[in-house]
């Protein structure tokens, strides 16, 4: 069982990945040609198995009761319990259409008041995870508690939040408070390796390495490492090998092998030498020939002089693998002798050596670059995931921020636009670095100028990846991005498919630019986001947006802006949608009428021409209504009473609905 920290997912489907270590991500169509792109395809992946390796802990019958009774329980437990993943398992059970999983993150750039109503939406499964949180921050968490919870059940949603181990707690919540332990570490053993294929014959007897493993209590994330690494040499060992082998190579496997490594590299002082142990744990388990190129462009990159022997008169691959303690597997995959081995030399040279660094992410590039059937797009990412975990490791979250911007230039390959994604990705979703990464994030796309094709790169890391994790921050980001593009509109399009997926998002993008000065990119944004259909489908909501007084406002707000500054040919195509859209819904249809008739109504210069044009798009848009001329007819003379209502004209109350004749 894993133990995730903080993330946030707003779609059913998203990318997580919290736990330490790499992360892999296999890109395969591009997003924009897919229904599910591949971040937030593997989100479902990963849920799925979090919920099929999970072995509840201790009350874990309770929490969920708490939950279903009350829709809040406060989860309480030592680190390495198990109480995230049970979190998370917890409101994946009221995982539904009508809502979504939402981390909430107070305090940071993009997310809202835990005190604030817009936080929540009908159906939400909402994870405060304060496991980690100081005194202060506890503090104030506790004192929004209640205004949360009762939104909370205003909304019918769910939320758990996980406490500071012991800390203090008001008298008024503590009957939400359970208290969970971890379960038996021999339960989760097992069931990791159940879960990773190894025969349940193999592992339901003694054996002395894991009676050892686990004769000390050990978080969950621990024993899933084991379990990994049992699986690992299992794959990697001879056919008579068995389980009580693969724990013992498991085991070595956790050794500390800086001491190893360090006499290793003091007993190959030549360049090609090292040069070839540095490709290998950077490209570990590639096919010999990428690995035998990678190496050779790594001497070129770092300026190594040819020896000048004659091609035959080198040292042959395998002859060169032996010396580094790596060989050549039967389908031609280059991988050290001892099990996560690889680890420790990465390690070793980045700390030792930092000149090294810089020289390693254009070697990366170069490599990823490469056009060679065996350089797949596993390789390319294991190979990135590799370098990044190294930068984070260190603390160096910066230098891997502006590997992905020197790698967006605008001759920038495919490839190398990927690996930034997955650069950017790794910081994001790293437990120590995502908040700054995400404050990184911010800066670019509100304050930076951005040169070749890095917005394009933030486009997607906002749209893939932070808003299937923090999707409040990808809005502002987006946002910001959008206003700023200029021959593309990659943001604009990614901003309305955001928005389209949530109504508190739709609702809080209406409201930001209502309130902002609404320059003329503001307005193309607004015109995407007023998507008429959207506002009046209530889906399992008890309203639509266009029924909310708040949206209402901001979208006569937005919509007079529009009239007032932008051409008729600009707005007349989305008005026309309005009206025909309005034919169509009702008593909502009528509201979209309101908003339009009240937008004019504020246009102090030509407010006559306004409605005279409003008027000709409801007559086009008669011509075109899928709900018959009858229904389009009456809204037109709707529209028209509404219109002259609002000049003085007529009466207020509405002519029953009649054959059309009336001309303005």
């Amino acid at each position: 069982m894993n133990q995730y920290s903080s993330t946030r997912v707003e779609s059913p489907q998203g990318f997580t990945h919290t736990g330490p270590g790499h992360i892999y991500v296999h890109y395969g169509t591009p997003p924009q040609d897919s229904d599910k792109p591949a971040f937030r395809q593997m989100a479902e992946d990963q849920f799925s198995w979090l919920r099929r390796v999970l072995v509840a802990p201790s009350n874990m019958g309770k929490a969920r009761s708490t939950l279903a009774d009350t829709g809040t329980v406060i989860l309480d437990g030592a680190p390495g319990s198990g109480r995230i993943s049970a979190a998370r398992v917890l409101l994946r059970e009221y995982h539904q259409d009508s809502g979504v999983f939402h981390e909430l993150l107070p305090g940071e750039e993009g997310e809202l008041s835990l005190h604030d109503p817009a936080l929540v939406e009908t159906g939400d499964q909402l994870l405060l995870d304060l496991s980690t949180a100081d005194d202060q921050q506890w503090r104030a968490a506790r004192s929004h508690l209640p205004a949360l919870r009762k939104t909370v059940h205003d909304q019918q949603a769910h939320l758990v939040v996980v406490m500071p181990h012991d800390g203090p707690l008001d008298p008024d919540l503590q009957y939400y408070r359970v208290e969970i332990e971890p379960p038996p570490g021999s339960h989760v053993l097992r069931r990791h390796l159940r879960m990773h294929g190894v025969p349940y014959e193999q592992y339901s007897r003694p054996d002395v390495t894991v009676t050892e493993f686990l004769s000390e209590p050990r978080p969950m994330r621990e024993i899933a490492d084991f379990a990994d690494l049992v699986r690992r040499a299992r794959e990697r060992a001879l056919p008579d090998e068995g389980f009580a082998q693969w724990c013992a190579t498991a085991k070595s496997a956790r050794n500390d092998r800086r001491k190893e490594v360090a006499e290793l590299v003091a007993r190959l002082p030549e360049a090609p030498q090292r040069a070839l142990l540095i490709t290998v744990s950077m490209l570990h388990g590639a096919h010999a020939d990428v690995i035998h190129w990678a190496a050779q462009s790594l001497l070129r990159t770092l300026g190594s002089p040819s020896d000048g022997l004659p091609l035959l008169q080198h040292k042959d691959l395998a002859e060169r693998l032996k010396e580094i303690s790596a060989d050549t597997g039967p389908a031609g995959h280059v991988r050290f002798v001892e099990l996560d081995y690889d680890s420790a030399v990465r390690a070793h040279f980045w700390d030792h050596m930092p000149d090294l660094r810089p020289h390693l992410g254009s070697w990366a590039a170069d490599v990823v670059d490469l056009n060679d059937p065996h350089v797949t797009p596993a390789v390319r990412e294991d190979l990135l995931a590799r370098m990044a975990g190294q930068y984070l490791r260190t603390g160096r979250g910066d230098g891997l921020a502006s590997f992905a911007e020197e790698w967006s230039s605008a001759s920038a390959s495919r490839g190398r636009l990927e690996a930034a994604v997955q650069a950017l990705t790794c910081g994001l979703n790293d437990p120590a670095h995502g908040r700054a990464f995400r404050e990184r994030i911010y800066h670019w796309c509100a304050y930076r100028r951005l040169t070749g094709k890095f917005a394009q790169v933030l486009v997607q890391v906002c749209s893939d990846v932070l808003a299937a994790s923090h999707p409040d921050q990808a809005l502002l980001r987006l946002y910001y991005l959008a206003r700023l593009e200029r021959d593309t509109a990659r943001a604009l399009q990614a901003l309305g498919d955001l928005v389209a997926s949530s109504r508190r998002l739709h609702r809080r993008l209406l409201n930001r630019l209502a309130q902002s000065a609404l320059s003329p990119p503001d307005l193309g944004i607004f015109l995407l986001a007023c998507d008429p259909v959207l506002l009046t489908d209530p889906a399992d909501a008890p309203r639509a947006l266009v029924e909310e007084n708040v949206v209402q406002r901001a979208l006569t707000t937005c919509w007079h802006a529009v009239l007032a500054k932008s051409p008729r040919a600009t707005w007349q195509p989305y008005s026309k949608r309005w009206l025909q859209c309005a034919a169509d819904t009702g008593h909502r249809g009528a509201l979209l009428l309101d908003v339009l008739v009240s937008a004019a109504e504020r246009c102090t210069e030509g407010r006559g021409a306004v409605f005279a044009a409003l008027y000709a798009s409801a007559r086009e848009a008669e011509r075109t209504a899928s709900g018959g001329s009858t229904c389009a007819t009456e809204i037109t003379e709707l529209l028209l009473h509404k219109i002259s209502v609002a000049q003085g004209l007529g009466p207020a109350t509405p002519p029953p609905a009649s054959a059309r004749g009336t001309q303005p």
